[in-house]
């Protein structure tokens, strides 16, 4: 491996829609860490969201698509969408790393998922062979379970807004102004999700 290889942040989510929590996070972490970009990983049906209302995964990803326009150091990624559902982080991982071999992929994860890692297919496998860097999560007390040494705690801003919260705005009439980028909520509008 080379010191050029990219070392990239992978941030996981439905995305459903992104909001300005997501964005402020990603590019923090590609700006405030060691990490050369971040990706989104939109994800086309999360094991734990079973049965979840979702927009279609296309529709998600072109609310990515328009949340970062313009920000060379994020990036949308659909790898999923092709993939066996439902989704399992390592074999996302071992389908980036088919594509993008020399990339050193890290994994972004709020604090409140780090306890539940133990439970993740081949758990003992990311552990050992990535780094995960830990951002704090509204209302999670600081974690105090025995962290791995690849385990990096980061102290990201941290902002209190929810998917639910814009989803639940817009049902409502309301303004979601500032939640989320003005290209997304342009969209939003146009396509009139959650309007029933």
């Amino acid at each position: 491996m080379s010191a050029v290889d990219p070392k990239v942040g992978l941030l996981f989510g439905s995305f459903n829609p992104i909001h300005t929590g997501h964005l402020i996070l990603a590019h923090f972490m590609a700006t405030h860490t060691d990490l050369d970009a971040v990706w989104l990983i939109v994800s086309p049906q999360s094991p734990f969201k079973v049965g979840q209302e979702l927009l279609p995964e296309r529709a998600r990803y072109e609310l990515v698509e328009a949340a970062i326009a313009g920000n060379d150091q994020l990036r949308v990624s659909d790898v999923e969408f092709s993939m066996s559902k439902p989704n399992y982080t390592i074999d996302t991982l071992e389908e980036l790393h088919q594509h993008y071999p020399h990339h050193r992929f890290v994994l972004l994860m709020g604090e409140d998922n780090l306890p539940g890692l133990p439970r993740w297919k081949a758990a003992d496998r990311i552990m050992a062979e990535y780094e995960i860097y830990v951002y704090p999560r509204p209302g999670i007390e600081a974690t105090s379970i025995a962290s791995p040494a690849n385990v990096r705690i980061v102290d990201a801003p941290l902002l209190d807004i929810s998917a639910t919260f814009v989803r639940d705005c817009v049902r409502a009439g309301k303004s979601i102004r500032y939640l989320v980028p003005a290209g997304v909520e342009k969209r939003i509008q146009e396509q009139r999700y959650w309007q029933e």
